[in-house]
Order: C-alpha cells, then structure tokens, then sequence
C-alpha cells in the first residue's frame, strides 16, 4: 500500500508540474508586461533628465524610477543587460534627454543608447559679424555676449594648424550656416569650435582647390570675400563686385567700401541715415577710403557663394559701383561716370 501510494504522489506530482510551469510562466509575462509599461498611458508631458558622463547602468535606472519615467529598476536592469548582449560595443550615453512617461521602458532604454538627446539649433546668416553673433547668441539664452567675443579671441592652432597667424580674432573664419548641438554641451567655446570645423569642412576646400586661380592668401581672401558679401545684395552682382575690387587692388587703388567704415566704427547705415564725410574721415585701420590694399582682417563670415566669387571674379573694366535703393548697384569706369551716378540715385531719392 505504501509503495502504491508513493506512486501516485509522484504521478500527481508529475501531472501538476506543467500547469505549474505554466502558471509561473504566465505570472512572469504578466510582470514583465506590467513592468516595462510605460507608467502613464495617456500621452503626458516631457520631462528633461540628464546623465552625467560616466553614470552606471543601473543608477541610470535608480533615477528613471525616482522620475517616474518607469516602473522597475529591476526591468530596466534586465533590459540593459539584454542591450549589452546584443551590441557588446555599445553603452547607454551621456546628455539630457526629453522622456515621456507615456513611453515604454524599451523606447526610454533605446533612446539613452543611442545618445538621441535633446538638441539646440542656431543660425548664422551670411555677412554676420562677431558682434551680431554674439548678441544672437545672448538672446536666444545661451550665454552672455561677452563669453563669445572671449572665446573668438582665442584661437587655438593646435586644433586648427590652417589658420593664419597674424588673425587678430576669429572674424570671418566661423562659417555662417544652421547647426545643432547638444543642449548639455553649449558653451562659447563649443560654438566656436563648431563654426571652426564648418569653415574647415566647407570653405577650406575650396580655396585650398582653386589657390592657383589667385594671389590672395587664405586671410586676404576671407577678408576680401567678406567684403563682397556685404556688398552684394543680389546674388548675380557678386562676381562682378568681386572683379571691381580685384581690379582696384591691382591697380594700387582704394577699395572706398562703405561696409569697413561701418566695421570701423559699429554702426550700420540706412538709406535714410547713410555714412557721412566726416565719418569715411575718421582713422582707422579698417577704413578704406583712407587705406591703401585690404583691411587688417575679414569684416564679416562670408558665405560659400562669396567665397567662390572672389576666387572667379568677373574680369571686366569697371572701377566703381554705387548702390540702388532695391539692392542692386550702377557700376561705371570712371571716376566721372561714377559721381554722376551717385548724384542720379541721390535725386531719385530725394524725389520719392
């Protein structure tokens, strides 16, 4: 009876042993259902985190669960782990990340993996000077305008062995265009170097291509592009500008452009309130009316069409170029022509 007895205990046994399986099973998907849901199913709002570089997997879960952003550290330990079995290489990154609590633990894990963190743009105009950037860059938040100036003054060569050694800043050199950057990682420094790596990757190429096609060195050719660039308002007039200016350097002539007087002296002018005679007069070495050649440096951040124009100027005998008021310009051969033009638009306008 015994023996009889133990049999059938070890038969129950055996024929309870699958639904407990599946019980256990069932209880275990059930969990891992429950705990990589996300914590708030309706779509609510985003919350900002940020991991420090060099924070472990498993306190990066600690603080995910402190949020609210998921519901188990032990999950988010699985998942790591899981994470790390498929890509051996790879690793959760540093930065500030945006993170919904609507989103599940395995979206959350995904994000923080590959590095998606929140990102800033900005935008830098063709023609912008320091100055501008700078005030750009204090209005949007990011950093006092004087952090900016700071950082532009100071050049480091090591990194950037190509720029010239007589710049007295960064002027010109920080390429205009949109860019993105982490929004953990904006600082002076990092937006110069940004502009810095555009200017190498864009810019540089091309002169460095089409260097035999002048006798401008790397800082003259910035700086001359920077002032086609303030000049040209319609793009169709850049080459020809450029060709004005060419020839007048050849001919030991002034450039007399109104946009170095304005760098000189920290204004702009407007139809309504143009550069007086007084101040084309005043000193400086930025001024060309007074000074032979090109200025010290670039006025501005030339952009690639200017760039290119002033290494394929137009080749063409006009000396002289005088502004419309719709942006483009009357350009003449002599000094007569030139006057008479002037004289023309100024009539033109006092009419209107």
């Amino acid at each position: 009876m015994k023996v009889q007895q133990k049999f059938w205990q070890r038969s129950l046994i055996w024929s309870l042993l699958p639904l407990t399986l599946v019980i256990a099973t069932w209880r275990s998907l059930a969990w891992w259902s429950w705990a990589t849901a996300p914590t708030q199913p309706t779509q609510a709002k985003l919350l900002q985190i940020q991991i420090p570089s060099g924070t472990a997997a498993q306190q990066i879960g600690r603080n995910l669960e402190k949020a609210g952003l998921i519901r188990s550290q032990f999950a988010w330990n699985l998942w790591a782990r899981y994470l790390a079995w498929q890509n051996p290489k790879g690793d959760f990154k540093a930065g500030t990340y945006e993170l919904s609590p609507s989103q599940p633990l395995s979206a959350i894990a995904e994000k923080i993996w590959l590095g998606d963190v929140v990102q800033a743009s900005f935008t830098i105009p063709e023609g912008w000077s320091l100055r501008q950037m700078a005030a750009y860059f204090q209005a949007k938040g990011f950093f006092p305008a004087q952090e900016f100036i700071a950082a532009a003054n100071q050049i480091d060569r090591q990194q950037f062995p190509w720029i010239p050694a007589d710049l007295p800043n960064l002027e010109g050199f920080l390429y205009p265009d949109t860019y993105k950057i982490a929004s953990g990682e904006i600082t002076a420094q990092a937006l110069v170097k940004q502009m810095l790596k555009q200017f190498e990757q864009v810019a540089l190429p091309v002169y460095q291509k089409q260097r035999n096609k002048t006798n401008l060195n790397l800082k003259q050719w910035v700086t001359l592009a920077s002032i086609v660039e303030k000049e040209a308002a319609v793009p169709s007039e850049r080459s020809r500008i450029a060709g004005v200016f060419t020839s007048r350097l050849q001919k030991g002539m002034r450039l007399e452009s109104d946009p170095t007087v304005e760098y000189a002296l920290g204004i702009r002018q407007t139809a309504d309130k143009p550069l007086t005679f007084a101040q084309v007069k005043i000193a400086s070495p930025y001024n060309t009316y007074l000074n032979q050649g090109l200025p010290p440096g670039p006025i501005a951040a030339p952009g690639l069409a200017s760039l290119s124009a002033t290494l394929n100027p137009e080749k063409t005998d006009y000396l002289y170029f005088v502004a419309r008021y719709d942006g483009t310009h009357v350009f003449t051969r002599t000094l007569k022509e030139h006057l008479a033009a002037v004289a023309k638009i100024r009539q033109e306008r006092i009419s209107q």
